[in-house]
């Protein structure tokens, strides 16, 4: 099994990556604007990750077939991407519920996967017929470009990464990568061991606060250059996994790999998340006229619970009309919920967006 040893290099990935997290918790989005980023990144990570498997089919494809009626018959690459979605739905699920790594949740999200495939292609491989060696195969030479373990060391192999996973006190976006490597090399199925490792290491990533709220494609930059991806998993070893993968020497040139990637695609959450969030306050803002911006920002200063018109109209020396007029325009745009009594209006409190963004709005005032 791949071994990880600290340097000062991962330390330095681990370090911008955590400053890169807290980034994005300091920026709340509205949840409308967080659920359409959400299903977009989703629908990105399922065309990056079959691309790296050959996938023909373009990014707007991708979102086409995603978007349709699920009862149509859909052709295998539009099966795939399909496929791909509806484990990310699934593992998000999952991990709202913090359901642990296991063997069972590893064949689970190989079923989804390979949904629609032959009985054969779904579960763990089984022996192969007499002179038939189960291999990776170049698709050019149609030399084994990687010769996964034995049949019948899977299960074991897959109970060790899962007593690791569930028992280490590795960092967890070493366990992400312990993770991903580890069901690449130990090969598990007949099919879909990329796509399953790529998604089990995204869960390892949720499970611990590391996946952005959702938000961005880790395996966009996994698929941006798929020889780099696919000669960091084989570290320069042999083809045979019993003569070097099962235990590489090197393993720092995977997981710095890895945690390469991870950065850039945090970097690029922190830009999204933040271009978002000032692009939504923004629109909001436009709305308001001056007089409205004032009351809105003593609002923010003064109230963190219920108040009344009457209350604020006291407070800003205005009438009370005035003040409900203002309050209307804030409801509108977003800023200030009216609390209803018997269907009429009591009284009032700021919105959660407007709670979430106080910082963000002052400055923009």
């Amino acid at each position: 099994m791949i071994k990880v040893t600290l340097t000062n290099e991962i330390l330095k990935y681990i370090t911008e990556i955590d400053k890169n997290r807290y980034k994005v918790s300091e920026v709340k989005l509205p949840k409308s604007v967080a659920s359409k980023l959400r299903k977009n990144s989703k629908k990105k990570s399922s065309y990056a990750s079959n691309k790296i498997e050959g996938n023909p089919l373009s990014e707007k494809q991708v979102d086409e077939v995603i978007e349709k009626d699920e009862r149509k018959h859909f052709l295998k690459p539009e099966q795939e991407v399909r496929n791909y979605f509806l484990a990310l739905q699934y593992l998000e699920d999952k991990a709202k519920k913090k359901e642990p790594f296991s063997k069972k949740l590893i064949l689970d999200v190989q079923k989804y996967v390979e949904k629609g495939a032959s009985k054969e292609k779904i579960g763990l491989r089984g022996a192969m017929p007499p002179g038939v060696l189960f291999a990776v195969y170049d698709s050019e030479s149609g030399n084994p470009d990687y010769i996964p373990p034995e049949y019948c060391d899977i299960p074991d192999l897959l109970d060790e990464l899962v007593e690791y996973v569930n028992t280490t006190d590795d960092h967890p976006l070493l366990v992400a990568a312990v993770v991903h490597y580890q069901l690449v090399t130990i090969h598990p199925f007949e099919d879909g061991n990329g796509r399953t490792a790529r998604l089990l290491s995204g869960y390892i990533l949720d499970l611990n606060g590391y996946g952005f709220n959702g938000i961005g494609s880790l395996e966009e930059y996994f698929a941006y250059d798929t020889n780099e991806y696919y000669e960091s998993i084989q570290m320069g070893l042999p083809a045979l996994y019993y003569s070097g993968r099962n235990n590489p020497p090197h393993p720092e040139v995977w997981i710095n790999y890895f945690l390469r990637m991870v950065l850039l695609y945090s970097n690029k959450v922190c830009e999204l998340s933040v271009s978002s969030g000032e692009d939504e306050i923004g629109g909001s803002l436009s709305y308001l006229k001056g007089k409205e911006k004032d009351l809105l920002l003593y609002l923010i200063k003064n109230y963190k619970g219920e108040f009344t018109p009457i209350e604020v109209s006291r407070g800003i020396g205005v009438t009370n009309k005035t003040v409900i007029n203002r309050l209307s325009v804030l409801a509108k745009s977003g800023f200030v919920e009216p609390l209803m009594v018997n269907q009429r209006i009591m009284s009032y409190r700021l919105s959660d967006f407007a709670k979430d963004n106080e910082k963000a709005i002052i400055k923009m005032i």
